[in-house]
């Protein structure tokens, strides 16, 4: 495929379904990069990615069990900055990363 028809495929500004799904790929790389601010540094690489579910859940995904613990006493800092993001969460679950 051309570099320039790749180009068109990939840029978000179009309004077919796969610039929806860049678009969203990229607020959802934003949440996550706000989540990991909020936290202390050492806690901040255990965040592999953060989504805000339909009903207001914010749910961060961590690398492992052990940084899920260390990470659910942060939930309320974790919320704060997703509220100050301009994002709508009610509740925070962290989760651990499937792989």
């Amino acid at each position: 495929m051309p570099a320039d028809k790749l180009q068109n495929l990939l840029n978000p500004s179009n309004d077919g379904e796969l610039g929806n799904i860049i678009k969203r790929a990229k607020r959802l790389g934003e949440l996550t990069e706000v989540i990991a601010a909020s936290l202390p540094e050492d806690e901040r690489a255990a965040v592999v990615a953060a989504n805000v579910r339909e009903d207001g859940e914010l749910v961060v995904i961590c690398a492992s069990s052990a940084w899920a613990s260390r990470l659910r006493y942060q939930a309320d800092t974790m919320l704060a900055a997703a509220k100050d993001a301009g994002v709508s969460a009610s509740a925070c679950r962290v989760r651990v990363s499937q792989g």
